[in-house]
């Protein structure tokens, strides 16, 4: 038996405690299969493991006073085995294995054989559970439906399709490096899965290249990946005196050469990380180097990158690869745009009180409304009515007549209304625009000197300059088109 216990133990890594609990247990289950109870059933070991007995514990009765044999014995009986044994007390009485029947026996090598089962499994979930995320190297087997099977040596991984690079192809005996991806156990049996695209993987990889990374000298703040194409991953190091990404490339750049060599040539960029927003989206997009890092919307992380025309194709990458793994890593919705053509853009308020403070300008954009929806208390259908008509902006909306913004669906008083709330929250002002000769006086002015020409200035009519309504001096808004007034004279020499 001893030998069967150090055979099992070195071919299945069963330890012998469990070993020998799994013996009792047969034996103890072939015993209430034949008496129908195991109540009383006892098994022993010698003390190197080389017998095992089982006993039935009896108490000792008087003689003919035996009612159920199987846990009694009269006291003759009892005192041939134990000449001082007295009634009322307990013996143990072996049992021959030869009483079990074959049914018994059968029935105590089924539960043997699921019991090894058993703990066998159990054994393997424990050790490889607590190798989850770690690297192994097995060997390749056999492949069904896309998915390789490993030889990883107490048990056979699974490289499903889904987790293989595209890159890569594998034969028969092939030497295989996964990540333990995930250990599952389930009524079948046990499940190892292996895979070379987690983002894992390649952290995992570099700790093995990388003795900084694996003593968090260097930490990796985040990785994203396109496996098979291109990896972007963020350090940041806990040392001043310690550059991160050059200890991440190494001498020559022989650390990363090992890495791209075992991701089978994909492409690695590792940049510095910054808790600074714009520096870190700067980073994000190497290899494209960065003029500009506009924040458009800080709540909904929208930022805008400005780049020279000839670094356009190098930030986007092909098919977008690289901006799109850029937004991975920083979580932010990054616009690439060149020079030029952020010169065209019209972008909004936020945008532009950040351009104007990019040049030092901190005044020109300062709590401006431009559009109708960033009016407080608009209505949601006029909002919506003008959009549906191509009308965003607020000077778009006044730059209209009348009957053409009836014309898109708006009511009069709804137009009305929306005329009011823009004339009380935002100012208009006109004096670039209807600017009239130097030296004329403003309608302010003209009040000031209403004793004189009060008279003459009330019967002179204008034309409005936006929509050519008659206009008087004494009007501050067009009754037509609705938009602000002012007005200048040339004084007379």
């Amino acid at each position: 038996m001893s030998q069967a216990i150090r055979q099992l133990n070195q071919d299945r890594g069963i330890p012998e405690e469990l070993i020998l609990r799994t013996i009792e247990d047969t034996l103890i289950t072939a015993y209430k299969h034949r008496f129908g109870s195991a109540d009383n059933a006892v098994v022993k070991f010698d003390e190197e493991n080389l017998e095992v007995s089982i006993f039935a514990q009896k108490k000792i009765v008087e003689q003919d006073g035996v009612y159920d044999p199987v846990t009694e014995i009269d006291l003759i009986e009892a005192r041939e085995m134990n000449p001082d044994a007295e009634v009322g007390d307990e013996i143990l009485v072996e049992i021959d294995p030869k009483q079990f029947d074959r049914i018994a026996v059968q029935s105590a090598k089924q539960k043997a054989h699921q019991s090894i089962r058993d703990i066998q499994k159990d054994s393997l979930y424990s050790e490889f559970k607590d190798k989850e995320g770690e690297i192994i190297i097995g060997y390749y087997q056999r492949e069904r439906n896309g998915t390789i099977y490993v030889d990883i040596g107490k048990m056979e991984g699974v490289l499903p399709k889904k987790f293989q690079s595209p890159r890569e192809t594998y034969h028969v005996n092939d030497r295989i490096k996964a990540l333990i991806a995930e250990v599952k156990k389930d009524s079948s049996g046990l499940q190892i899965v292996l895979s070379r695209t987690h983002t894992d993987f390649v952290r995992a990889i570099f700790e093995l290249e990388v003795p900084e990374v694996y003593d968090k000298t260097v930490e990796i703040h985040k990785i994203v990946r396109e496996p098979g194409f291109r990896t972007k991953l963020a350090v940041y190091s806990n040392r001043e005196d310690v550059d991160p990404v050059g200890a991440c490339v190494g001498l020559k750049g022989v650390r990363i050469q090992a890495v791209i060599k075992e991701l089978e040539g994909e492409k690695i960029d590792i940049l510095k990380y910054d808790p600074e927003p714009k520096r870190f989206i700067k980073n994000a997009l190497s290899p494209a180097e960065v003029r500009d890092v506009i924040i458009l919307d800080e709540a909904k992380h929208q930022a805008l990158a400005v780049v020279s025309d000839t670094m356009l194709s190098l930030a986007i990458g092909k098919q977008g690869l690289n901006v799109r793994l850029a937004n991975r890593l920083v979580d932010w919705n990054i616009d690439v745009k060149t020079e030029s053509q952020f010169a065209e853009m019209d972008i909004a308020a936020e945008s532009r009180r950040a351009v104007s403070e990019l040049f030092g300008d901190t005044e020109s954009y300062d709590n401006e409304i431009t559009r109708i929806s960033e009016l407080n208390g608009v209505d949601e259908r006029i909002v919506k009515t003008l959009l549906d008509h191509g009308i965003d902006l607020i000077e778009d909306f006044m730059g209209l007549s009348q009957e053409e913004i009836e014309a898109k669906g708006l009511t009069a008083e709804e137009i009305e209304g929306l005329r009011k709330l823009i004339d009380d929250v935002v100012e208009i002002v006109e004096e670039e625009q209807f600017e009239e000769p130097q030296g004329e006086k403003t309608a302010e002015d003209e009040e000031e000197s209403e004793g004189e020409e009060g008279e003459e200035a009330e019967a002179e009519e204008y034309e409005c300059p936006e929509c050519g309504a008659k206009i008087t001096v004494d009007m501050t808004t067009c009754p037509s088109c609705g938009i602000g007034l002012s007005f200048e004279y040339e004084e007379e020499e």
